[in-house]
């Protein structure tokens, strides 16, 4: 179950998603011995492995938060497509499954055709860079039980995506073969991906006030639209690794709960620590908002990605083909440190102000 909280409180975030998932895991003994039994993997971990025969299929669900809130105010409607596709097909790729399709629900107030063509045409194309098919969908009316901002459609966008393992894999990659000395490789983000949009909206709104959508940011674009810097998508990368024999030990999806959070879930199973010492920094506007809204690098840390989309875990063996695998793909990919023997993650950040966080209780 993963924690789509706004950054306001990811304790209380974390712990309604550590109990959704333990009611989850309840289940798992109504499909015992059947088709569709899951894998009793590790706890935290997004996607589970169904037994379908020999095929072994992964699930994962997920939305683009209150960042349609930008899209609302912005009149953009085709990028945020990309943020649903990143959202759930990289929790599949985080358990190294290869997505193969997507469903995806729309509630609404009332219908907008264009609004809505604009969307699925985004979904369209975030379907292509992620070798998807989009094979279900519902709108859903609901009327005054939905809200947002200004007079136009507002809406809701969840999704769930299917993946199977590849059959190079003897099961999921779940952290059960990280090691002490293994390499961490971090791929670059964009942006703020589709996480802590509550507290982005309380800064813009302190800093500018109700309409800081339309504050310029620079000559080309405004606030509004710097914000809604849609998600990279990493799941064929991911693919592409495996296809080559370069089989990642971990990966972390770094989504709500930053680097420490989603991190320490990879290491959970191994109970091994990590040392982050050569991170991306954040875009610069990242670093401006965190600058105006005097967020903390442990806040900005905990609560969005800061410039780090997706942390792979592998054999130093593998360190260089890895990388080079990246960039051969489109993708800014460096060394970012390494794992180590004890538990704990110590990260030097690179944000407004540069500063060495410890956490001790990442592997909990």
């Amino acid at each position: 179950m993963n924690n789509k909280n706004s950054g306001v409180d990811i304790d209380l975030g974390n712990a309604c998603s550590k109990n959704a998932y333990s009611w989850a895991k309840k289940t798992f003994v109504n499909r015992a011995g059947k088709a569709g039994e899951p894998r009793i993997g590790v706890d935290g971990a997004f996607s589970n492995v169904l037994k379908f025969k020999d095929a072994r299929i992964g699930i994962s669900s997920d939305g683009v938060g209150t960042k349609i809130e930008l899209a609302e105010r912005t009149g953009i409607y085709h990028t945020i497509g990309h943020d649903l596709m990143a959202m759930t097909v990289d929790d599949l790729a985080a358990n190294g499954f290869e997505a193969t399709s997507i469903s995806n629900i729309i509630d609404l107030d009332f219908l907008d055709y264009h609004i809505i063509d604009a969307m699925m045409q985004g979904l369209h194309e975030a379907a292509a860079l992620a070798g998807v098919a989009v094979t279900g969908g519902e709108i859903a009316e609901l009327g005054p039980r939905m809200n947002g901002y200004g007079d136009k459609m507002h809406f809701n966008w969840c999704a769930t995506a299917i993946g199977i393992l590849p059959d190079v894999l003897d099961g999921p990659i779940d952290g059960t073969a990280v090691h002490a000395g293994d390499i961490i490789i971090s791929l670059k983000s964009r942006g703020f991906r589709s996480n802590g949009f509550s507290l982005v909206r309380q800064v813009m709104t302190d800093a500018f006030g109700n309409d800081w959508h339309t504050t310029q940011y620079d000559d080309e674009k405004t606030w509004g639209e710097m914000l809604l810097t849609p998600s990279i998508i990493y799941t064929r990368m991911i693919t592409d690794l495996v296809e080559h024999g370069i089989l990642p030990t971990g990966i972390a999806h770094i989504t709500g709960g930053g680097l420490a959070d989603n991190l320490g879930r990879a290491l959970k199973a191994s109970g091994l620590g990590a040392e982050l010492t050569n991170i991306f920094a954040p875009a610069d506007f990242v670093k401006n908002l965190q600058e105006r809204g005097k967020i903390s690098e442990e806040q900005a840390y905990r609560i969005w990605n800061m410039g780090n989309g997706m942390i792979v875990i592998v054999r130093p063996a593998d360190a260089d083909s890895a990388i080079t695998r990246m960039g051969e793909m489109g993708f800014e990919a460096q060394v970012a440190g390494c794992i180590l023997p004890k538990s704990g993650i110590t990260i030097e950040t690179k944000g407004c102000h540069p500063t060495t966080l410890r956490y001790t209780d990442t592997n909990k």
